[in-house]
């Protein structure tokens, strides 16, 4: 969420923003989804959710030392570990649905990271779009729509995120089960 503020109220939306904001965004989502997949259930979910994790890191460590490589690494990096965690992040919910009151979460957020991944590869990476504000012209550039669109995509997954955990906190708890003579309790 940090991120998208920081993206938001800054002037400049250039790819060594993107990289910069999207290296850190690696590193530490990386780190905690790694962590927290080692307190959930043994079992391939575990280990598609430490895949991803690691994943997130490295591009994120990948990036850090490639922050001068421009916008078509930017796209490259973002589209790419988009896709695969993005598919990673479905599979997990639909594996997960019957079983785990998260997996319309898993599913939302996995959802979300591919269609990002769809959107910034249709980005025209040519794009100089002019546009005039009181006789000064500007120009909208594929790095701005890239740029803007990561912190578009940190809004509303945050969003979702701080939701979801207080309707997983506030959600009914099951009922205790009772001992009955039928039980043998």
């Amino acid at each position: 969420m940090l991120l998208a503020v920081v993206i938001t109220f800054s002037a400049d939306h250039s790819a060594p923003l993107g990289l910069l904001t999207f290296g850190v965004f690696g590193v530490l989502a990386g780190a905690v989804i790694t962590a927290f997949a080692f307190r959930s259930e043994k079992g391939a979910v575990r280990m598609l959710q430490i895949i991803q994790g690691v994943l997130t890191a490295a591009v994120g460590l990948g990036v850090f030392a490639a922050m001068s490589a421009g916008l078509p690494f930017l796209v490259f990096a973002v589209s790419g570990w988009a896709v695969i965690t993005g598919f990673l992040e479905l599979y997990v919910g639909v594996r997960t649905r019957r079983t785990s009151p998260i997996a319309r979460d898993h599913i939302f957020i996995g959802g979300l990271t591919v269609l990002l991944a769809v959107v910034i590869l249709v980005v025209p990476p040519e794009l100089a779009q002019p546009y005039t504000v009181d006789d000064t012209t500007y120009y909208l550039t594929s790095s701005i729509v890239v740029v803007g669109l990561l912190g578009a995509y940190w809004a509303i997954m945050g969003v979702f995120l701080i939701i979801a955990a207080f309707s997983v906190k506030w959600a009914d708890a099951p009922a205790p089960v009772t001992p009955t003579a039928e039980t043998g309790a």
